[in-house]
Parts: C-alpha cells; structure tokens; sequence
C-alpha cells in the first residue's frame, strides 16, 4: 500500500511526513519522534474522532494527500531531546571483550564454583560472603605475612591465578585469590586451592565420605563459622586510627546475660545472678512446635537452660541465661537450628517445620533497655518517612492523571471535537459576573515543581533522621544504628540429613550503577529486586517471590543461614 505526504504540525513548525496505512499510531508516534524529539508517550495527535491511540489501524484514518494533523507535546528533557549526543566514552562490545572485561561488565553474570565432590556446603557459603562489599576491599588490601609469601614463595604466584598453591596456610589469602580469580571469569571456577586450606585448617572438613569414595557432606553452618573465625584473627580493618578485627567491625555483635538459678533456695541462701557480656558471630534461631516465624525463634535462643553446679545448694541445679543484644552489626547472620543428632541413628536429622522470615527485620525488641533507647527513634522516623514518601508518591500520580485529563479535555474542546458542558458554562458566567469574588481554577504541579519539591523534602528529612542517630552509634561505622535489617543472603539445605542434600545459595544482585546528578557523587543504585540463584557453578536470575518459597516445611530447599545488612541512613556528607 502506498504511502501519504501529509503534514504536522507541531510548536508552530510544519513537517512533511509520510503516513503508511498499513502501519498503526505507534510507528506513526516514532515518525514524529525523529522529527520533533518528542518521546512517544508525551505526544498528542489530533484525529477525526478525538486522539490518535497506538493501536490504531492509519487505514481507517482515511488520509488524503496534504491532509493537516495537530500535534501536541514537549520533549520531556528540558532542551528537548532531538538531537543526539555522543557518548563521554565508546562502546565496546561484549564479543570484543576479553573474560575478565566480560566478568566486570554492569550487569554481569557471576562465576559460579564448580562441585568438587560433596562441596556443595562450601560452594554455597563462600557465594554469600562474595556478597559483603566490604569483605571484599578489604581482602585486595590483606597481605599475607606467611614465609611462603616471601620473595622466593609461592605467594607471588597469585597473578597467574595460582597464588593458594602459597597461601594454603593462609586461609585468609587463599579466600583474597580465590574472589579475584572469580571476578575475572563467568564460568564455574573450581575453588581448590581454598578447599585445601580449609581441609588443612580444620581437618573436619576432610572427613571421607562412609561408603569410602571420595569426601562426605559437611554442614554449611560449620564451614561458615569456621571462616569467620580464622577471618577474625587475620583480616584486620581501620577503626579510625586503630587497626581493628574486620569481622568484629562488621559482622559480630555482643550480649549482656544474667544467669540465674531456676530454684527459689539457691536465691534464699544468698546466690546472686552472674552478669557478663559476650561476643556473638550469629543468632540463632531455635525451633520447636511454637516456632512460625524467625522471630519466634530468635526469642526462644535468646533464653537458654544451663545445667550446672550450684555452690549455694551443693548439687547440680538448671539455671537459665536471658541474653539481650547490646551491640548490632552492620551485617548479621541468623542461622535456622534445624539440624539435631538422633542418637538411635547417630546420624542428623533435620527439622522440616516451616518458619517464615521476613525481607525487612526488626530486632529492637531483642535489644538492651540502653540499646533500644538509641535506636527506636530512629526506626520509628525511617517508616515515617517511608508512609510520608508513599503518601507524596501517591498525591503526584493523582495530580498527574488528573492534569492529563484536563489538558485532554482542554485540546478536545480547541479542536471543535467536544463542546464545553453546559453546566460549566454556566459556572463560568456566573464566577465572572460576581465583582467580589476572584474565579478558582485547578492549579497543577510541573514535574519539575514536584521534582524539586521532593529534593528539598528528602534532604530535610535526612537531616532530621541524621540527628536523630545517637553520636556514640553514629561513630561506630560498622554497626546498626536503627535496628532494621534487608535481607541480602540466603543459603539453603535440600534433603532430610546433614550429612546429605544438597546446599545452594541466594544472593540479592547489587543494584545497576546510573548517573543521577541529584544523587551524592552523581551516582546511585537502581535496586530492580532480583536476586542471583547460586546452585553450585550454575548461576541464574530469579524474582524476590523465590525467596518467600524458602521458609521450610518438607525435604525441598529451606533456608539455613540468612545474612542481613542493616538498612542504609544518611552520612554526615549527605546532610
């Protein structure tokens, strides 16, 4: 079908377009957008019949040769869009990059580890630790002082990705290699050299399988905590001028307990409660017939029985420990008790009962009376910013439907295609016959007046949440400082056994990396809510929905270990 030369105008300006009947109004919108810069969406186009819709066969519009049509509409940039800008840097093309360019491209897919027989429980911890940023610049910082490491050790073997052949010994430089080399690849890596300093470091996780081939299955908790511990003697961090534990910075909280005797006599006969405070790597979260939800669990870890010798009663007695947090760090690792020894079968069983954990959590109510003081007026003003960003959201969609509907309506009436009501007309008379009274009309908001609304309100509110922090929490960088947590780490356990299933890891992607000259150094994360899917050296992209499928409850995957980060507040240098 042969085209049509009509013509548009737009802003005063006149263009020459060729119309396809067989084509519809969104191409025709594309048309003009080459023409005028106008972005599809923010055209109006003019038709016998009201306004030109994407769907719209131009067959029907039965054009002739010099007909006019009326377009309206703005660039949504504020100098208009038209023209092409040319990139600040040139694009380069995956199939021209090399691997590890390829690996450290936005938006990348992350290197898997390869199954090294039964390993499966490694594989899955190490993928959730690679998700800590700040583990991960402070391991390229970390320098092993091992003698292997010297000039003539196999420590400088570490640029040809061999550097654990060295650093075997040192766990804590085999785990610094082992990311590097995984963040030069896609495909699945075979973490060897980092097994091998595990095994030599903690020979448990060398044990044989029990039908004599190959390795057994181990406990992802186990390895977990094992590498935190050896990371906590040689991973060190600054904390302001003093060098300091990276894991007791970030990742270790404390308590405050009492322990005291359950019987009245031991109090009568004049035994006081013991107080003390200790250093926690996780909470854990115990589970019985009661237990539905993490919190539920937390609860009961926090109290403890203890069986021990009482001196005030000269015999054994049960005392409990009430424990309470007086201390949260920035990351926080809450590990599911589902595993328990069944002595009939000496082996360990699993609990299977579902118990659902949240993808925000508060832990205030765990804390010391001290700590809760400090943080509740900073959780409370979190989510009343939150319901007042909402609120304003919500106001700026209605404004924005409702301005559209009086502009259509405006144009509708300029183009002779509806009259104005006669109700309207009539309030319009009558308004201007009134000699005291001014008429009202409806006055909208330009999305640059919101926008600039909205910047001056965010930076307000940072303020006020920023002064809200309690100083002695503000200073202590690598804590918790509203009690509320995101969830960031999953690690998960298939199978009825410790000693077999199989573990797989999910970790929340960190959002793409855009320029926003709004935001602080121009740059900010664009969250989209996925989450990569790590099942040994396969690697995918799933929904934040999956996550919610992990709560438990038969043989099929159920979480294990959670890793949360505390949710982010303003700094100093954003107020």
């Amino acid at each position: 079908m042969a085209t049509i030369p009509v013509v548009v105008k737009h802003q005063g300006k006149r263009h020459d377009v060729e119309l396809d009947p067989a084509s519809n109004g969104e191409t025709f919108k594309f048309q003009l957008y080459s023409l005028t810069g106008v972005e599809p969406e923010r055209q109006k186009i003019l038709v016998k019949g009201g306004q030109l819709k994407d769907d719209t066969e131009l067959s029907t519009l039965k054009a002739k040769p010099g007909q006019t049509f009326m377009m309206m509409g703005t660039p949504s940039g504020a100098e208009g869009s038209a023209g092409l800008v040319r990139p600040k840097e040139s694009v380069k093309f995956l199939e021209d990059m090399t691997e590890a360019e390829a690996a450290l491209a936005e938006g990348a897919t992350p290197a898997g580890l390869q199954n090294l027989g039964n390993t499966c429980y490694l594989n899955s911890t190490l993928q959730t630790l690679r998700g800590i940023p700040e583990l991960q610049q402070e391991l390229l910082q970390y320098s092993s002082t091992g003698a292997s490491d010297g000039p003539s050790g196999l420590g400088n073997l570490s640029s040809f990705g061999l550097g654990g052949l060295g650093a075997s010994i040192d766990m804590t430089a085999s785990l610094r290699d082992l990311y590097k080399q995984m963040s030069e690849t896609q495909e699945g890596f075979p973490p060897l050299m980092f097994l091998n300093a595990l095994r030599n470091a903690f020979p448990q996780f060398a044990q044989k399988a029990k039908n004599g081939h190959g390795y057994a299955q181990q406990d992802a908790e186990e390895a977990w905590s094992q590498i935190l511990t050896q990371l906590r003697q040689k991973l060190k961090t600054k904390d302001g001028e003093e060098d300091v534990s990276f894991i007791d910075k970030y990742m270790a909280g404390s308590f405050d307990s009492v322990l005291e005797c359950d019987e009245g006599a031991a109090k009568d006969a004049g035994e006081e409660p013991v107080k003390s405070s200790d250093v926690f790597l996780k909470l854990d979260c115990h589970i019985d017939k009661d237990t539905n939800h993490l919190v539920d669990g937390i609860k009961a870890g926090l109290k403890e029985k203890i069986e021990k010798r009482s001196e005030a009663l000269g015999r054994d007695a049960i005392y409990t420990k009430k424990s309470s947090i007086a201390r949260l760090p920035k990351y926080l690792t809450v590990h599911f008790v589902r595993f328990f020894w069944k002595r009939e079968t000496k082996t360990k069983a699993k609990i299977m009962r579902k118990v659902t954990f949240p993808a925000e959590l508060d832990v205030v109510e765990f804390c010391t009376d001290e700590l809760r003081k400090q943080l509740i007026p900073v959780r409370d003003k979190v989510r009343e910013l939150r319901k007042d960003e909402e609120d304003a959201e919500r106001a700026r969609k209605r404004q924005k439907i409702a301005h559209r509907q009086e502009e259509d309506r405006k144009e509708d009436v300029e183009s002779g295609q509806f009259s104005e009501p006669l109700q309207k007309k009539k309030e319009a008379e009558n308004a201007n016959n009134k000699d005291d009274d001014t008429a009202m009309t409806d006055v909208f908001k330009s999305d640059e007046e919101y926008e600039a609304e909205r910047r001056e309100a965010i930076l307000k509110a940072k303020k006020e949440l920023f002064e809200l922090i309690d100083p002695t929490l503000a200073t202590d960088d690598g804590s918790n400082q509203s009690g509320l947590y995101e969830l960031r780490g999953v690690i998960t356990h298939q199978g009825a056994s410790a000693d077999s299933g199989h573990y797989t890891a999910y970790v929340k992607k960190q959002g793409r990396l855009v320029d926003d000259e709004k935001a602080p150094g121009g740059k900010r994360r664009e969250d989209d809510g996925k989450w990569w899917w790590f099942n040994d050296d396969k690697v995918s992209e799933v929904d934040a929905e999956k996550i919610e499928t992990l709560s438990g409850g038969g043989e099929t995957h159920s979480a294990l270990i959670l890793l949360y980060r505390a949710i982010d507040l303003p700094s100093k240098d954003e107020v």
